[in-house]
């Protein structure tokens, strides 16, 4: 079995293809080939897990000027010629698209050469490459139940999360448990690069929730740009914190915390309902289609978090917000269960099992 693997642009597009393109390896002995474009995460990711890549060329159409948003659609065209000749030399059995730049030209070159096609969302709503392909795919693997409505034959699978995640157990004694007497720990990033809002909010917000719930322990993900600045910000208030531009081992950092501060990334959601961690999701504002807020919004509605939109983000909200939920170790006990509930397991597992199915379906 062949199978190409088109995305990526973001770790939030390409972590997940990669770990489906393991599983289709080891499980189906499947010859996987990925196309991306020659500026993502791809570049670098992909040829590490031991992966080909074929690039295309296409810029963005979301959240980009007219100009640029011309130039695009001036490269469309080319784009899917090229992806073409990429299918035309691979021969695939099917075409995964997982969204980001190089996601759409593929899969608009596979309909036209009716290989059979799969469609990978991770978020609410879908991105515009997905968007705009997803009544014309064979299949779809989507995270959320409401998200099914944009595409043909869809299934609810979840998002592929590192084992360790599900490995975590809750904390000891969390319902009912004395906040003062047993102080938290509270876990802040924003992704790899981090958040400039969240990092500025949180040290503003943290000596509040020291006064109201004294000794919470602060992990801190900063990302490099704004290290040292967050890191001088909790020593000049007396604050105890570990603080890194970027933490190696994030299911530790997961199993030692007992509410998380962070952005809504598909990702991120998902390593949140695996490892049954209560959250205060901060939206990213400038996310494509907004899909950081819907996604946030589910969980919430679902009882497992807290969202504070960014435009309502300030420290005194935060330093509330937390102090409120960690002085609740009943209700956060409930958040947890509650996440936990959301989560799936195998996601990569049964999207790797769809390939199958349609790759034999097309034999």
């Amino acid at each position: 079995m062949r199978v190409l693997i088109a995305g990526g642009g973001t770790g939030g597009h390409v972590i997940p293809a990669l770990a489906i393109a393991r599983e289709l390896r080891a499980k189906f002995g499947a010859e996987v080939l990925f196309v991306g474009t020659d500026r993502g995460i791809e570049n670098r990711l992909v040829p590490a897990a031991g992966f080909g890549l074929m690039r295309v060329k296409i810029g963005a159409l979301k959240n980009v000027s007219m100009l640029t948003r011309m130039r695009t659609l001036f490269d469309l065209p080319r784009a899917i010629l090229q992806a073409r000749k990429i299918i035309a030399v691979f021969k695939p059995d099917v075409v995964v698209g997982v969204g980001g730049y190089a996601s759409g030209p593929a899969m608009a070159a596979a309909i036209l050469e009716r290989i059979p096609t799969l469609a990978f969302e991770p978020n609410y709503v879908p991105g515009f490459a997905n968007k705009m392909v997803g009544k014309r795919v064979s299949a779809a693997a989507v995270h959320f139940e409401q998200t099914q409505k944009y595409f043909r034959n869809p299934q609810v699978v979840g998002v592929p999360v590192r084992p360790e995640f599900f490995e975590i157990s809750p904390k000891a004694g969390m319902a009912g448990q004395d906040p003062v007497a047993d102080p938290p720990t509270l876990l802040v990033f924003g992704g790899s690069q981090g958040a400039r809002a969240i990092n500025q909010a949180i040290t503003a917000a943290i000596p509040e929730v020291q006064r109201q719930i004294p000794g919470t322990m602060v992990i801190h993900q900063t990302g490099e740009p704004d290290y040292n600045e967050v890191a001088a910000a909790y020593k000049n208030a007396g604050v105890t914190a570990e603080v890194s531009a970027f933490i190696d081992n994030m299911p530790q950092a997961f199993s030692r915390a007992d509410l998380l501060v962070c952005r809504s990334g598909a990702s991120t959601v998902a390593e949140i309902a695996a490892a049954g961690k209560p959250a205060i999701f901060i939206p990213l504002p400038t996310a494509a289609d907004d899909h950081q807020r819907r996604n946030a919004e589910a969980i919430a509605a679902g009882g497992a978090a807290v969202l504070i939109p960014q435009a309502e983000l300030t420290p005194q909200v935060l330093a509330q917000k937390i102090v409120e939920l960690l002085g609740d170790r009943n209700r956060l006990h409930a958040m947890s269960e509650k996440a936990r509930a959301l989560s799936h397991q195998d996601a990569a597992g049964r999207v790797a099992r769809m390939v199958a199915e349609l790759a034999e379906g097309s034999n």
